[in-house]
Protein backbone atom coordinates (compact mmCIF):
# COMPACT_ATOMS: atom_id res chain seq x y z
CA UNK A 1 0.00 0.00 0.00
CA UNK A 2 1.21 3.09 -1.28
CA UNK A 3 2.06 6.06 1.74
CA UNK A 4 -0.05 8.92 -0.60
CA UNK A 5 -3.39 6.63 -0.07
CA UNK A 6 -2.75 5.43 3.47
CA UNK A 7 -2.54 8.80 4.56
CA UNK A 8 -5.08 10.11 2.63
CA UNK A 9 -7.33 7.67 4.01
CA UNK A 10 -6.16 8.47 8.03
CA UNK A 11 -6.30 12.30 7.23
CA UNK A 12 -10.01 12.02 6.45
CA UNK A 13 -11.02 9.19 9.22
CA UNK A 14 -9.42 11.47 11.61
CA UNK A 15 -11.01 15.02 10.47
CA UNK A 16 -14.67 13.32 10.01
CA UNK A 17 -15.48 10.67 12.89
CA UNK A 18 -18.35 12.37 14.96
CA UNK A 19 -17.74 12.03 18.67
CA UNK A 20 -19.73 9.26 19.84
CA UNK A 21 -19.23 7.89 23.18
CA UNK A 22 -21.22 4.31 22.31
CA UNK A 23 -19.06 3.95 19.08
CA UNK A 24 -15.78 4.86 20.89
CA UNK A 25 -14.19 1.48 21.76
CA UNK A 26 -15.30 0.21 18.43
CA UNK A 27 -13.49 3.42 16.22
CA UNK A 28 -10.23 3.46 18.43
CA UNK A 29 -9.46 -0.15 17.41
CA UNK A 30 -10.29 -0.22 13.80
CA UNK A 31 -8.49 2.86 13.71
CA UNK A 32 -5.59 1.41 15.35
CA UNK A 33 -5.65 -1.74 12.66
CA UNK A 34 -5.62 0.82 10.05
CA UNK A 35 -2.90 2.41 10.87
CA UNK A 36 -0.87 -1.07 11.12
CA UNK A 37 -1.97 -2.61 8.08
CA UNK A 38 -3.56 -0.38 5.94
CA UNK A 39 -5.72 -1.36 2.66
CA UNK A 40 -4.67 -4.72 1.37
CA UNK A 41 -2.17 -5.04 -1.48
CA UNK A 42 -1.95 -7.39 -4.28
CA UNK A 43 0.19 -9.40 -2.10
CA UNK A 44 -2.29 -10.51 0.42
CA UNK A 45 -4.27 -13.88 -0.54
CA UNK A 46 -7.54 -13.03 -0.60
CA UNK A 47 -7.16 -9.71 -2.69
CA UNK A 48 -4.53 -11.08 -5.37
CA UNK A 49 -6.77 -10.88 -7.93
CA UNK A 50 -8.60 -7.94 -7.21
CA UNK A 51 -6.18 -4.40 -6.28
CA UNK A 52 -8.45 -2.44 -5.29
CA UNK A 53 -6.19 -0.70 -3.19
CA UNK A 54 -4.43 0.62 -6.99
CA UNK A 55 -8.01 1.35 -7.99
CA UNK A 56 -8.74 3.61 -5.72
CA UNK A 57 -5.88 5.53 -5.68
CA UNK A 58 -5.56 5.94 -9.45
CA UNK A 59 -9.75 6.63 -9.43
CA UNK A 60 -10.32 8.30 -6.22
CA UNK A 61 -9.27 12.52 -5.76
CA UNK A 62 -11.18 12.91 -2.62
CA UNK A 63 -10.98 10.86 0.42
CA UNK A 64 -13.43 12.99 2.07
CA UNK A 65 -17.36 11.72 2.84
CA UNK A 66 -19.76 12.60 0.06
CA UNK A 67 -22.26 15.01 1.35
CA UNK A 68 -26.04 14.41 0.81
CA UNK A 69 -27.05 15.34 -2.35
CA UNK A 70 -29.93 17.15 -3.46
CA UNK A 71 -32.60 14.73 -4.17
CA UNK A 72 -36.59 14.95 -4.15
CA UNK A 73 -39.12 12.38 -3.98
CA UNK A 74 -40.03 12.62 -7.84
CA UNK A 75 -35.95 11.57 -8.24
CA UNK A 76 -36.75 8.46 -5.59
CA UNK A 77 -39.90 7.10 -7.32
CA UNK A 78 -38.17 7.33 -10.83
CA UNK A 79 -35.71 4.62 -9.28
CA UNK A 80 -38.17 2.53 -7.49
CA UNK A 81 -39.11 -0.33 -9.52
CA UNK A 82 -42.66 -1.57 -11.28
CA UNK A 83 -44.56 -3.26 -9.19
CA UNK A 84 -43.06 -2.56 -5.22
CA UNK A 85 -45.37 -2.48 -2.41
CA UNK A 86 -43.57 -2.28 1.13
CA UNK A 87 -41.21 0.49 2.80
CA UNK A 88 -38.38 2.18 1.27
CA UNK A 89 -35.36 3.07 3.00
CA UNK A 90 -33.62 5.71 0.76
CA UNK A 91 -29.78 6.16 1.77
CA UNK A 92 -28.72 9.60 -0.03
CA UNK A 93 -25.08 9.27 -0.40
CA UNK A 94 -24.83 6.49 2.22
CA UNK A 95 -26.78 8.65 4.76
CA UNK A 96 -30.22 7.87 5.87
CA UNK A 97 -32.60 10.46 4.00
CA UNK A 98 -35.81 10.50 6.47
CA UNK A 99 -37.45 13.02 4.18
CA UNK A 100 -37.82 10.79 1.28
CA UNK A 101 -37.99 7.18 3.14
CA UNK A 102 -41.38 5.63 3.92
CA UNK A 103 -41.09 3.85 7.14
CA UNK A 104 -44.25 2.40 8.08
CA UNK A 105 -42.62 0.09 10.98
CA UNK A 106 -45.50 -2.59 10.38
CA UNK A 107 -44.17 -5.41 11.70
CA UNK A 108 -41.10 -4.67 12.61
CA UNK A 109 -38.78 -1.68 14.96
CA UNK A 110 -36.77 1.13 13.38
CA UNK A 111 -34.25 3.69 14.43
CA UNK A 112 -30.67 5.32 13.59
CA UNK A 113 -28.46 3.39 14.88
CA UNK A 114 -26.32 6.71 16.48
CA UNK A 115 -29.97 6.48 18.49
CA UNK A 116 -30.25 3.01 19.75
CA UNK A 117 -26.33 2.57 19.78
CA UNK A 118 -27.13 -1.35 19.60
CA UNK A 119 -24.55 -3.59 21.54
CA UNK A 120 -24.49 -6.03 18.58
CA UNK A 121 -22.57 -3.23 16.48
CA UNK A 122 -19.66 -4.81 15.17
CA UNK A 123 -20.07 -7.94 17.12
CA UNK A 124 -21.28 -9.65 13.80
CA UNK A 125 -18.58 -8.40 11.43
CA UNK A 126 -15.12 -8.48 12.89
CA UNK A 127 -13.11 -5.65 11.87
CA UNK A 128 -10.36 -8.37 11.85
CA UNK A 129 -12.18 -10.20 8.82
CA UNK A 130 -11.56 -7.37 6.22
CA UNK A 131 -10.09 -3.99 6.33
CA UNK A 132 -12.82 -1.97 5.06
CA UNK A 133 -15.17 -3.33 7.58
CA UNK A 134 -12.37 -1.45 10.17
CA UNK A 135 -12.57 1.51 7.37
CA UNK A 136 -16.41 1.99 7.93
CA UNK A 137 -16.02 1.13 11.24
CA UNK A 138 -13.68 3.93 11.95
CA UNK A 139 -15.58 6.10 9.87
CA UNK A 140 -19.39 5.84 9.23
CA UNK A 141 -21.63 8.42 10.14
CA UNK A 142 -24.86 7.11 9.64
CA UNK A 143 -26.55 4.07 9.63
CA UNK A 144 -29.86 2.09 10.38
CA UNK A 145 -31.13 -0.43 12.79
CA UNK A 146 -33.72 -2.81 12.13
CA UNK A 147 -35.55 -5.21 14.92
CA UNK A 148 -38.22 -7.90 13.80
CA UNK A 149 -39.67 -9.11 17.28
CA UNK A 150 -40.26 -12.12 18.30
CA UNK A 151 -42.96 -14.09 16.02
CA UNK A 152 -43.85 -10.98 13.65
CA UNK A 153 -44.16 -11.64 9.91
CA UNK A 154 -43.09 -8.25 7.99
CA UNK A 155 -45.76 -9.07 5.44
CA UNK A 156 -44.61 -6.43 2.63
CA UNK A 157 -40.69 -6.34 1.46
CA UNK A 158 -38.11 -3.75 2.89
CA UNK A 159 -36.65 -1.83 0.38
CA UNK A 160 -32.80 -0.38 0.74
CA UNK A 161 -32.40 2.21 -1.80
CA UNK A 162 -28.86 3.29 -2.69
CA UNK A 163 -28.83 6.84 -4.57
CA UNK A 164 -25.04 7.15 -5.18
CA UNK A 165 -22.99 10.27 -6.57
CA UNK A 166 -19.82 12.10 -5.97
CA UNK A 167 -20.99 15.22 -4.12
CA UNK A 168 -18.80 17.22 -1.78
CA UNK A 169 -15.83 14.25 -1.49
CA UNK A 170 -15.63 10.67 -3.04
CA UNK A 171 -16.52 8.16 0.10
CA UNK A 172 -20.31 6.75 1.11
CA UNK A 173 -20.07 4.54 4.15
CA UNK A 174 -23.52 3.18 4.49
CA UNK A 175 -23.99 0.61 7.78
CA UNK A 176 -27.24 -1.30 8.27
CA UNK A 177 -27.58 -3.66 11.41
CA UNK A 178 -30.66 -6.26 11.42
CA UNK A 179 -32.02 -8.23 14.19
CA UNK A 180 -34.34 -10.94 13.76
CA UNK A 181 -35.92 -12.70 16.63
CA UNK A 182 -37.29 -15.87 17.13
CA UNK A 183 -39.78 -16.98 14.70
CA UNK A 184 -39.88 -14.02 12.69
CA UNK A 185 -39.70 -13.80 9.15
CA UNK A 186 -39.15 -10.70 6.63
CA UNK A 187 -37.60 -10.03 2.91
CA UNK A 188 -35.40 -7.34 2.32
CA UNK A 189 -34.50 -5.64 -1.37
CA UNK A 190 -31.52 -3.59 -2.14
CA UNK A 191 -30.95 -1.76 -4.99
CA UNK A 192 -27.57 0.12 -5.46
CA UNK A 193 -27.95 2.75 -8.23
CA UNK A 194 -25.40 5.62 -9.82
CA UNK A 195 -27.25 9.31 -10.38
CA UNK A 196 -24.20 10.25 -12.38
CA UNK A 197 -21.35 8.73 -14.14
CA UNK A 198 -18.60 10.20 -11.83
CA UNK A 199 -15.80 8.09 -9.38
CA UNK A 200 -16.97 7.50 -5.73
CA UNK A 201 -16.33 5.04 -3.70
CA UNK A 202 -19.20 2.74 -1.88
CA UNK A 203 -17.75 1.01 1.28
CA UNK A 204 -21.18 -0.83 2.75
CA UNK A 205 -21.39 -2.96 6.05
CA UNK A 206 -24.59 -5.04 6.63
CA UNK A 207 -24.95 -7.44 10.05
CA UNK A 208 -27.76 -9.44 10.32
CA UNK A 209 -28.83 -11.39 13.24
CA UNK A 210 -30.97 -14.67 12.02
CA UNK A 211 -33.01 -15.74 15.23
CA UNK A 212 -34.25 -19.10 16.55
CA UNK A 213 -36.51 -20.67 13.66
CA UNK A 214 -36.56 -17.72 11.49
CA UNK A 215 -36.49 -16.58 8.22
CA UNK A 216 -34.35 -14.23 5.82
CA UNK A 217 -34.12 -13.44 2.57
CA UNK A 218 -32.01 -10.85 1.31
CA UNK A 219 -32.05 -10.08 -2.13
CA UNK A 220 -29.04 -7.13 -3.74
CA UNK A 221 -29.11 -5.87 -7.32
CA UNK A 222 -25.56 -3.96 -8.50
CA UNK A 223 -26.31 -1.84 -11.23
CA UNK A 224 -23.87 0.99 -11.16
CA UNK A 225 -22.33 3.22 -13.44
CA UNK A 226 -19.27 2.29 -15.03
CA UNK A 227 -17.08 4.47 -13.03
CA UNK A 228 -18.24 3.18 -9.30
CA UNK A 229 -16.24 1.51 -6.89
CA UNK A 230 -17.60 -0.91 -4.42
CA UNK A 231 -17.10 -2.81 -1.62
CA UNK A 232 -20.03 -4.87 0.03
CA UNK A 233 -19.42 -6.97 3.39
CA UNK A 234 -22.03 -8.57 4.81
CA UNK A 235 -22.08 -11.22 7.76
CA UNK A 236 -24.65 -13.02 9.26
CA UNK A 237 -25.40 -15.00 12.36
CA UNK A 238 -27.44 -18.01 11.87
CA UNK A 239 -29.31 -19.21 14.97
CA UNK A 240 -30.73 -22.88 15.96
CA UNK A 241 -33.66 -23.68 13.02
CA UNK A 242 -33.40 -20.33 10.89
CA UNK A 243 -33.19 -20.44 7.30
CA UNK A 244 -31.19 -17.31 5.32
CA UNK A 245 -31.28 -16.58 1.47
CA UNK A 246 -29.26 -14.46 -0.26
CA UNK A 247 -29.31 -13.26 -3.88
CA UNK A 248 -26.62 -11.20 -5.70
CA UNK A 249 -26.69 -9.85 -9.01
CA UNK A 250 -23.94 -7.60 -10.17
CA UNK A 251 -24.32 -6.07 -13.47
CA UNK A 252 -22.25 -2.82 -13.56
CA UNK A 253 -19.76 -1.29 -11.76
CA UNK A 254 -15.97 -0.37 -11.98
CA UNK A 255 -14.76 -2.69 -9.71
CA UNK A 256 -16.67 -4.54 -7.26
CA UNK A 257 -16.18 -6.98 -3.99
CA UNK A 258 -18.39 -8.72 -2.08
CA UNK A 259 -18.20 -10.29 0.55
CA UNK A 260 -20.85 -12.59 2.38
CA UNK A 261 -20.10 -14.71 5.34
CA UNK A 262 -22.78 -17.20 7.11
CA UNK A 263 -21.95 -17.81 10.34
CA UNK A 264 -24.05 -21.12 10.73
CA UNK A 265 -24.40 -21.26 14.82
CA UNK A 266 -26.27 -24.10 15.70
CA UNK A 267 -28.30 -27.40 14.51
CA UNK A 268 -31.12 -27.70 12.18
CA UNK A 269 -30.43 -23.99 10.65
CA UNK A 270 -29.93 -23.75 6.61
CA UNK A 271 -28.10 -20.74 4.95
CA UNK A 272 -28.42 -20.17 0.79
CA UNK A 273 -26.09 -17.96 -1.01
CA UNK A 274 -26.98 -17.55 -4.83
CA UNK A 275 -25.35 -15.21 -7.12
CA UNK A 276 -25.13 -13.81 -10.54
CA UNK A 277 -22.75 -11.67 -12.86
CA UNK A 278 -23.28 -10.27 -15.93
CA UNK A 279 -20.65 -8.21 -17.00
CA UNK A 280 -19.22 -6.41 -19.56
CA UNK A 281 -16.59 -3.72 -20.89
CA UNK A 282 -14.24 -3.75 -18.39
CA UNK A 283 -16.25 -4.61 -15.82
CA UNK A 284 -14.68 -6.17 -12.72
CA UNK A 285 -16.63 -8.08 -9.98
CA UNK A 286 -15.24 -10.36 -7.34
CA UNK A 287 -17.34 -12.75 -5.10
CA UNK A 288 -16.22 -14.22 -2.36
CA UNK A 289 -18.26 -16.38 0.56
CA UNK A 290 -17.88 -18.17 3.41
CA UNK A 291 -19.93 -20.52 4.75
CA UNK A 292 -19.11 -21.74 8.28
CA UNK A 293 -21.04 -24.83 9.55
CA UNK A 294 -20.08 -24.74 13.68
CA UNK A 295 -22.83 -27.53 14.83
CA UNK A 296 -24.30 -30.44 13.89
CA UNK A 297 -27.51 -31.28 11.20
CA UNK A 298 -27.11 -28.23 8.96
CA UNK A 299 -26.62 -27.35 5.22
CA UNK A 300 -25.82 -24.70 3.05
CA UNK A 301 -26.28 -24.46 -0.38
CA UNK A 302 -24.54 -22.16 -3.08
CA UNK A 303 -24.58 -21.23 -6.70
CA UNK A 304 -22.92 -18.38 -8.24
CA UNK A 305 -22.83 -17.98 -12.24
CA UNK A 306 -21.52 -15.52 -14.32
CA UNK A 307 -21.38 -14.66 -17.92
CA UNK A 308 -18.17 -12.58 -18.77
CA UNK A 309 -18.18 -10.02 -21.96
CA UNK A 310 -15.73 -8.09 -24.02
CA UNK A 311 -12.12 -7.60 -21.40
CA UNK A 312 -14.64 -8.38 -18.27
CA UNK A 313 -13.24 -10.08 -15.37
CA UNK A 314 -14.95 -12.15 -12.64
CA UNK A 315 -13.60 -13.72 -9.66
CA UNK A 316 -15.48 -16.50 -7.39
CA UNK A 317 -13.53 -17.31 -4.12
CA UNK A 318 -15.91 -19.26 -2.12
CA UNK A 319 -14.90 -21.13 1.35
CA UNK A 320 -17.00 -23.80 3.11
CA UNK A 321 -15.64 -24.83 6.81
CA UNK A 322 -17.19 -28.34 8.52
CA UNK A 323 -15.88 -28.17 12.47
CA UNK A 324 -15.19 -31.04 13.94
CA UNK A 325 -18.67 -30.66 15.81
CA UNK A 326 -20.60 -30.30 12.30
CA UNK A 327 -21.23 -33.89 12.06
CA UNK A 328 -24.35 -34.35 9.54
CA UNK A 329 -23.77 -31.66 7.71
CA UNK A 330 -25.27 -30.59 3.97
CA UNK A 331 -22.85 -28.61 2.17
CA UNK A 332 -22.87 -27.77 -1.77
CA UNK A 333 -21.37 -24.95 -3.54
CA UNK A 334 -21.17 -24.79 -7.65
CA UNK A 335 -19.72 -21.92 -9.62
CA UNK A 336 -20.57 -22.14 -13.69
CA UNK A 337 -19.13 -19.28 -16.05
CA UNK A 338 -19.53 -18.70 -19.53
CA UNK A 339 -16.97 -16.24 -21.19
CA UNK A 340 -18.28 -14.66 -24.36
CA UNK A 341 -14.77 -13.09 -25.26
CA UNK A 342 -11.04 -14.23 -26.01
CA UNK A 343 -10.26 -10.98 -23.57
CA UNK A 344 -12.46 -11.65 -20.72
CA UNK A 345 -11.55 -13.74 -17.69
CA UNK A 346 -12.23 -15.70 -14.55
CA UNK A 347 -10.39 -16.86 -11.75
CA UNK A 348 -12.23 -19.43 -10.07
CA UNK A 349 -11.60 -20.94 -6.32
CA UNK A 350 -14.42 -23.15 -4.71
CA UNK A 351 -12.77 -24.73 -1.53
CA UNK A 352 -13.90 -26.75 1.39
CA UNK A 353 -12.24 -27.37 4.86
CA UNK A 354 -13.68 -30.46 6.31
CA UNK A 355 -12.89 -31.69 10.13
CA UNK A 356 -16.08 -33.97 10.56
CA UNK A 357 -16.18 -37.59 9.48
CA UNK A 358 -19.91 -37.52 9.08
CA UNK A 359 -21.22 -35.20 6.37
CA UNK A 360 -22.51 -34.82 2.76
CA UNK A 361 -20.01 -32.12 0.80
CA UNK A 362 -19.25 -31.87 -2.63
CA UNK A 363 -18.09 -28.15 -4.62
CA UNK A 364 -16.97 -27.70 -8.17
CA UNK A 365 -16.91 -25.04 -10.87
CA UNK A 366 -17.00 -24.87 -14.43
CA UNK A 367 -16.12 -22.56 -17.42
CA UNK A 368 -16.08 -22.48 -21.05
CA UNK A 369 -18.03 -21.16 -23.90
CA UNK A 370 -21.77 -21.34 -25.38
CA UNK A 371 -22.78 -24.92 -26.63
CA UNK A 372 -22.47 -24.87 -29.76
CA UNK A 373 -24.58 -27.96 -30.79
CA UNK A 374 -27.46 -26.60 -28.73
CA UNK A 375 -27.13 -23.28 -30.68
CA UNK A 376 -27.14 -25.00 -33.87
CA UNK A 377 -30.76 -26.82 -32.65
CA UNK A 378 -32.30 -23.51 -31.73
CA UNK A 379 -30.80 -21.91 -35.06
CA UNK A 380 -32.00 -25.27 -37.19
CA UNK A 381 -35.53 -24.63 -35.93
CA UNK A 382 -36.13 -20.92 -37.29
CA UNK A 383 -34.22 -18.58 -34.43
CA UNK A 384 -31.75 -16.48 -35.49
CA UNK A 385 -28.18 -16.39 -34.32
CA UNK A 386 -28.86 -13.68 -31.19
CA UNK A 387 -32.04 -14.87 -30.59
CA UNK A 388 -30.69 -18.05 -30.19
CA UNK A 389 -27.88 -16.88 -28.23
CA UNK A 390 -29.76 -14.47 -26.29
CA UNK A 391 -32.37 -17.88 -25.08
CA UNK A 392 -29.21 -20.16 -23.66
CA UNK A 393 -27.68 -17.14 -22.11
CA UNK A 394 -31.03 -16.48 -20.31
CA UNK A 395 -31.60 -20.20 -19.57
CA UNK A 396 -28.57 -20.19 -17.91
CA UNK A 397 -28.97 -17.20 -15.73
CA UNK A 398 -32.32 -17.93 -15.06
CA UNK A 399 -31.64 -20.69 -12.22
CA UNK A 400 -30.25 -17.65 -10.18
CA UNK A 401 -32.62 -15.50 -10.34
CA UNK A 402 -35.78 -17.81 -9.80
CA UNK A 403 -34.83 -17.61 -6.23
CA UNK A 404 -35.16 -13.68 -5.50
CA UNK A 405 -37.94 -14.06 -3.27
CA UNK A 406 -40.21 -10.69 -4.19
CA UNK A 407 -41.91 -10.95 -7.53
CA UNK A 408 -41.74 -7.71 -8.59
CA UNK A 409 -38.20 -7.33 -7.80
CA UNK A 410 -37.59 -10.86 -9.69
CA UNK A 411 -39.58 -9.06 -12.29
CA UNK A 412 -37.00 -6.30 -12.71
CA UNK A 413 -33.99 -8.58 -12.41
CA UNK A 414 -35.36 -10.10 -14.97
CA UNK A 415 -36.34 -7.61 -17.27
CA UNK A 416 -32.80 -5.97 -17.10
CA UNK A 417 -31.37 -9.26 -18.26
CA UNK A 418 -33.36 -9.83 -20.87
CA UNK A 419 -32.59 -6.18 -22.06
CA UNK A 420 -28.65 -6.90 -21.76
CA UNK A 421 -29.15 -10.21 -23.56
CA UNK A 422 -31.20 -9.34 -26.32
CA UNK A 423 -28.68 -6.17 -27.16
CA UNK A 424 -26.00 -8.36 -28.25
CA UNK A 425 -24.36 -8.29 -24.71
Amino acid sequence: MTTTIKNNLLDSILSQVVSNPSFSELRATSRLLLEKNGLPAIKEEEYKFTGITKKLENSISDFSLAKKSDLNSKTVQSHVFEGFEGDILVFNNGFYDKELSSVSQNGYIFSLITDAKPELLGKIAAKEKDPFVALNNASFQDGVYLKIPKNQKVENPILFLFLNQSNGGQVIQPRILIEVEENAEVTFLEDNISLDDKAYFSNTVTEIKVGQNSQVHYNRLQNESKNAISVNNTETDIHRDAVFTSVVVSLSGDMVRNNLSLNLLDSGCEGNMYGLYLLNGKTHVDNHTNVDHTKPHAQSNELYKGVLADSSRGVFNGKIFVRQDAQKTNAFQQNNNILLSEDAIVNTKPQLEIWADDVKCSHGCTTGQLDEEALFYLRARGLGKEQARGMLLYAFTGEVMDHISDEAFQNHVVNIVQTRLGSNF
